[in-house]
């Protein structure tokens, strides 16, 4: 019997050509990201914002700061994937839900914020480090879902970061990590493309 996630996975590939007609509604995008911030983070921080950019204005934009990619005026909606630095004085904000719906016991709290202060506080290349890990598990997530609902999906790293920071207006702790397009395809995208053998990636110790 066929695993329908591993297909997802395994039948996924970027995408070249949208079809430029389909719009995704706001219900959609919402899902989609919905389903991106399910993905794991350190210490529940969820340290992530996504900005969709889908109007033609915005679109015209971002374009010219990110090299001009057909995606993003092609497919339905171009997100900017945002990290946020590592910041251990927001966990017990993040963790109020998850006490209040009884998966963790409120003096339990401390021992997540202590430790997380430890590791970031005195270490900005550690908090930019999970600004990029929490986002880009954001990301993947975000692909996946996208391809099990039928849409193709393109993330790309060819964009000015700073003029994106810039004209999009991020906070000062916040790193675009990627644009990830996502769209109905049309005809003429290749297949996923063959990867290396594990044999060649995987070691047993």
């Amino acid at each position: 019997m066929t695993n329908p996630v591993i297909e997802t996975i395994l039948s996924r590939s970027a995408a070249k050509y949208y079809d430029t007609a389909a719009t995704l509604s706001d219900d959609q995008i919402r899902e989609l990201v919905r389903i991106g911030t399910s993905a794991p983070t350190s210490f529940h921080l969820q340290n992530w914002r996504f900005i969709a950019v889908r109007s033609r204005e915005a679109k015209a934009r971002l374009s010219p700061i990110a090299w001009s990619q057909p995606a993003i005026t092609d497919a339905a909606v171009t997100f900017i994937v945002i990290g946020q630095l590592a910041d251990s004085s927001v966990i017990p904000d993040r963790l109020a839900p998850v006490v209040e719906a009884g998966i963790m016991a409120e003096r339990l709290v401390p021992e997540w914020e202590i430790p997380a202060r430890d590791l970031y506080m005195e270490y900005p290349q550690r908090q930019r480090d999970e600004a990029v890990r929490s986002a880009t598990f954001g990301a993947a997530a975000m692909i996946y879902a996208a391809r099990s609902l039928g849409l193709g999906s393109t993330p790309m790293i060819g964009f000015d970061a700073e003029a994106v920071h810039r004209e999009f207006g991020l906070a000062e702790d916040e790193v675009p990590v990627m644009l990830l397009s996502i769209g109905a395809e049309r005809p003429g995208n290749w297949r996923q493309k063959p990867r290396r053998p594990v044999a060649d990636v995987l070691d047993f110790v």
